[in-house]
């Protein structure tokens, strides 16, 4: 389902002393289906902006629709059940979020608290255990006995448990070394694709967004200001440098390669592999170069 920001704001603290904006007029359209990145330096409204999706925060002004529903300043707070079935938020360290004795049990939690019946719950959990990758005896054990990774998938699986449509990440690789951080990412690209999911990346890595991205928003000072492919956001390099962001590091080292070569490579490449086929692609063309 298609998620639509409209004219979006939110305040801190509004009609305090301490009263702070962190989002202005924000105009952002997620279509259903998609791997949107959300982008932009540190303060510019990112984590205030993934708050919206759920409902966790209800917008000062504005309006933010998931599908048919509807999310603004005077929603109650028992109309976001609905809303929170179909959105789930993978926040930054989740394995930080268990609490129940068994992974099983930690898993089922959220179904049944939606109402989902015991035995349709246990199947679904068992079907995640499998799908993210964890030996099936991990069910009965204490998560917190598992290592790190493992802790985190079981985290994951909870927020997957109840079938949410759309899949929000919250800095999913954080404290993650570079093996982790690949391996988890390539997990969420597998469940994008496996789940039907629409999924939303909210990312410091521009390498990331590059990588596994289809749609790039760009937010700055609390509003979004680009919003386009991989391709079309990378290629300006200029506008995101007045935004405080910098290139993928693929796309910095085409322009190395360019330069050394003395050419213009065809396309802009957003993955290691795009750019070893368009070298070689160009050395067979001119083995001069």
């Amino acid at each position: 389902m298609d998620i639509s920001l409209q004219q979006v704001g939110y305040l801190y603290g509004k009609d305090t002393p301490f009263e702070k904006r962190a989002l202005q007029e924000v105009d952002v359209t997620i279509e259903s289906g998609s791997y949107t990145a959300i982008i932009g330096h540190t303060g510019s409204g990112k984590s205030t902006l993934l708050m919206h999706l759920n409902g966790l925060l209800r917008p000062s002004e504005g309006v933010v629709k998931v599908g048919d529903l509807e999310i603004h300043r005077k929603t109650k707070a028992k109309a976001l059940r609905s809303i929170r079935r179909r959105v789930g938020i993978v926040f930054q360290f989740p394995e930080h979020q268990l609490f129940e004795e068994t992974v099983l049990k930690d898993i089922m939690f959220g179904p049944i608290n939606f109402g989902v019946e015991e035995d349709v719950a246990e199947k679904r959990a068992y079907e995640l255990i499998s799908l993210l990758g964890l030996p099936k005896e991990v069910a009965h054990k204490s998560p917190f006995d598992l290592s790190g990774g493992q802790m985190r998938r079981v985290a994951i699986a909870g927020v997957l448990a109840f079938n949410p449509s759309i899949l929000v990440l919250d800095e999913p690789t954080a404290g993650l070394d570079p093996r982790g951080r690949h391996e988890i990412m390539e997990l969420f690209q597998v469940l994008h694709e496996k789940e039907n999911l629409t999924t939303i990346l909210v990312t410091h890595s521009m390498d990331d967004a590059a990588k596994y991205a289809d749609q790039v928003v760009v937010m700055h000072d609390g509003t979004s200001v680009m919003h386009g492919t991989p391709e079309e956001v990378f290629s300006d390099e200029e506008k995101l440098q007045s935004y405080r962001l910098g290139l993928p590091k693929t796309v910095k080292f085409q322009q190395d390669i360019e330069k050394l070569i003395g050419r213009t490579l065809p396309g802009l490449a957003l993955t290691e592999e795009q750019l070893a086929e368009m070298i070689v692609a160009a050395v067979e063309e001119d083995p001069s170069c």
